[in-house]
């Protein structure tokens, strides 16, 4: 049986959709289970309370192709990951998103782990591009 956080997310999605000119994109998936996500982030730059400056997360989308498990641990990755600096949004652990929705049924739990896999994919295509930029 699914949580009523793992339905109210699968029913109602937050940040479905894709963004256009994404700073970085995380694509996972399972072969077992046919799961497929992807998640877009856009970066922006802010000062943190010690004075220094910081990038975070300052949009994040996703779609999924799979599951209710799927879809609502990709909902509430992104709703975790929303506002936080990117360093904070690459520690979002399977546990972490698993807790958040109330925990997935056994079965499902892989959801939670290709959401928190996504969400580090995506911020490490970000540090990527940026690097890249900066080596030329």
């Amino acid at each position: 049986m699914y949580t009523d956080k793992v339905i109210d997310h699968f029913k109602n999605p937050r940040n479905m959709g894709e963004i256009e000119g994404a700073d970085g994109i995380g694509r996972v998936g399972n072969v077992k289970c046919g799961d497929v996500m992807y998640l877009y982030i856009k970066v922006a730059k802010r000062t943190d309370s010690k004075g220094r400056e910081e990038e975070y997360i300052e949009d994040v989308k996703f779609k999924t192709l799979g599951c209710a498990a799927a879809v609502a641990a990709s909902s509430m990755t992104t709703e975790l990951a929303l506002g936080k600096s990117l360093d904070e949004a690459y520690k979002l652990s399977r546990d972490g998103i698993n807790e958040a929705l109330g925990k997935l049924p056994p079965q499902k739990y892989h959801c939670s782990i290709l959401s928190a896999d996504g969400i580090k994919k995506a911020i490490e295509d970000y540090w990527n591009k940026k690097q890249d930029k900066t080596d030329n």
